[in-house]
């Protein structure tokens, strides 16, 4: 195995382990917010804070560590457009993701205490939950545009 094939390797799963994470998240969250139970609400938000964490911040990591080192074994100038422009998404990837850690913190929050208090949801929920679904779409859009310039790597100039 050489040095090449084993930093694309790891670059593959990080992209995998990103873009499969994600899309998991989006789907318990989704599928667990159309319940509108708090308690189901803040059992799975408990579990996706914790994937987040754990696989998404580690690939988060590993993605430019991987890349740099993979572009530099395969003789790639790291100005080439394909380059800059996968760094570009992955820059507004983070742009995006990163408040959404934070508000999936905030509605497994709420939803907890609505579930210990018997209570509904508050009104901040579904704000949150709104502006939660409306950043993935551009995320999401960012990271499969990726996907396609690591696998064409076009002449962007």
């Amino acid at each position: 195995m050489t040095l090449y094939f084993l930093l694309k390797y790891l670059h593959l799963i990080g992209a995998s382990v990103l873009l499969g994470t994600g899309a998991g998240i989006a789907f318990f969250m989704l599928r667990a917010h159309l319940t509108g139970d708090p308690t189901v609400i803040a059992a799975v938000a408990r579990i996706v804070v914790l994937a987040d964490g754990l696989f998404t911040a580690t690939a988060v990591v590993v993605q430019p560590l991987t890349g740099i080192a993979l572009a530099s074994q395969a003789g790639y100038a790291l100005t080439e457009g394909w380059i800059v422009l996968s760094v570009a998404l992955y820059l507004l990837t983070g742009v995006f993701w990163l408040p959404v850690v934070w508000i999936q913190i905030q509605m497994r929050n709420l939803a907890a205490i609505s579930a210990s208090e018997g209570k509904p949801l508050p009104v901040r929920y579904y704000i949150l939950f709104r502006i939660w679904f409306a950043f993935g779409f551009p995320a999401f859009g960012a990271v499969m545009i990726i996907f396609w310039l690591m696998i064409s790597r076009p002449s962007i100039w």
